[in-house]
């Protein structure tokens, strides 16, 4: 059983900064790419960033470059989104995912596993 666990939600105001991150534990599987999404309510979940864990390539939706940042830490086995310059519209529940035939992807159904989740509130 894979299992990724998101931390680091929470309410900030418009302009802050805050950092998720995403551990994974359980058996070792070969993961080749991670990458993080995010639902907001009545809204389909959308990719937001994906990073290749062999070559730390990385790959941005239009609305976070340049805000967000994702990158990993193998001795951790953790993946981070940072996040700065927070919007409102940047409110969402934000999830990790692990794919182990993809290296990297925006597309959710290249991603075999995923986390709970976590809240993230940005306030105007």
């Amino acid at each position: 059983q894979v299992q990724l666990v998101e931390s680091g939600g929470g309410l900030v105001q418009a302009g802050d900064s805050l950092r998720l991150s995403c551990a994974a534990s359980g058996r070792t599987f070969r993961r080749n790419g991670m990458g993080w999404f995010r639902q907001a309510p009545g809204k389909e979940r959308e990719f937001v960033a994906a990073i290749n864990w062999n070559n730390g390539g990385t790959y941005y939706a239009d609305s976070v470059k340049g805000r967000f940042t994702i990158f990993r830490d193998g001795a951790k086995n953790t993946v981070y989104l940072q996040m700065n310059t927070l919007k409102p519209e940047d409110t969402a529940v934000y999830y990790c995912a692990a794919s182990a035939t993809v290296s990297i992807s925006g597309d959710r159904q290249d991603y075999e596993y995923w986390g709970q989740g976590t809240q993230v509130s940005v306030s105007s």
